[in-house]
């Protein structure tokens, strides 16, 4: 038997250099990134523009903003504005209203939504698809229809000019219970089946199990909610009947609102009032924020 050599196996080199080896990688030129980067920054100043001009009018006299209303810079600043909501008109009383309203309800969604969350997700029962079409055409329905019939209960309830008039009807939204289900829908179900074979309870497989795993959704919808709360302007003008009620949004409109003009100082120094408590929780969450959103599938 006679042995058969194979010939010497010739090393085939790759064709091309690494550049065109990569060439299927898309690049861009550092002439193209500086473009982008230039378009991103006009675009952040003229995002920032109208918040600017507001926080430097709130600085601003009414007869400078009345002169010259697209002036910029104030000629001589004052604290006027803000002396007058901090001393005179005792902003903190409304502050606190404000505050305890957005905290209640910010509560009450974090803890309501994500147990209907976690029924519609995790739990089978009867009428779970016709409970979750509900919550979906909940979202489609403008808050607007819903306002009157609700404003009628919350009147016969008696609770008008209380702070349950101002927090109950916001316990629980839709938008709230779609998003903790959308997100509890990627847990694992193993996870949760185990727990049951080890003889858990669904109460403490919801705190001990899912709750944990939830930080990103929760998050986005307690920044969602007291976003909305924080600002929520016609609800609480209709069910506040006196000063003891009243929120920030409404307060400013009432208080900087005169009979012939409108005090445009004050209006402005009450709306960065207003929108630094947002601010600062947004950076402070910005991350959970950003993850719970993108986890959920919201555009």
């Amino acid at each position: 038997m006679t042995s058969q050599t194979r010939p010497p196996v010739t090393p085939v080199r790759a064709s091309g250099t690494a550049a065109d080896r990569t060439s299927g990688v898309r690049r861009h030129s550092p002439t193209g990134r500086a473009v982008t980067y230039v378009l991103l920054v006009v675009a952040l100043l003229v995002t920032l523009l109208p918040f600017a001009w507001m926080v430097l009018g709130s600085f601003k006299t009414q007869a400078e903003l009345t002169a010259d209303p697209n002036g910029f810079l104030p000629d001589a600043p004052t604290f006027a504005n803000y002396r007058q909501w901090l001393v005179d008109l005792d902003i903190g009383r409304f502050f606190g209203n404000t505050l305890l309203v957005a905290v209640v309800t910010v509560a009450g969604n974090l803890v309501f939504c994500s147990m209907v969350g976690y029924a519609l997700a995790k739990m089978e029962f009867a009428g779970k698809r016709v409970l979750l079409a509900l919550v979906l055409g909940m979202l489609m329905i403008p808050s607007t229809v819903t306002f009157i019939p609700l404003f009628v209960t919350v009147s016969r309830l008696g609770l008008v000019n209380s702070y349950g008039g101002l927090i109950l009807p916001f316990l629980a939204n839709a938008i709230g219970v779609f998003l903790m289900r959308q997100f509890m829908s990627d847990i694992p179900d193993s996870l949760i089946e185990a727990a049951r074979i080890d003889g858990a309870g669904e109460f403490r497989i919801f705190s001990r199990i899912v709750l944990p795993l939830c930080g990103p959704a929760l998050a986005t919808l307690a920044i969602l909610t007291f976003l909305f709360s924080w600002n929520n302007f016609l609800w609480p003008l209709v069910v506040a009947q006196n000063e003891d009620r009243f929120t920030l949004p409404v307060a400013i409109s009432l208080y900087s609102t005169g009979q012939n003009a409108s005090n445009y100082g004050l209006l402005l120094a009450g709306a960065v009032l207003v929108v630094t408590p947002i601010v600062l929780l947004f950076l402070a969450l910005q991350r959970y924020f950003i993850q719970g959103i993108a986890s959920t599938g919201i555009k």
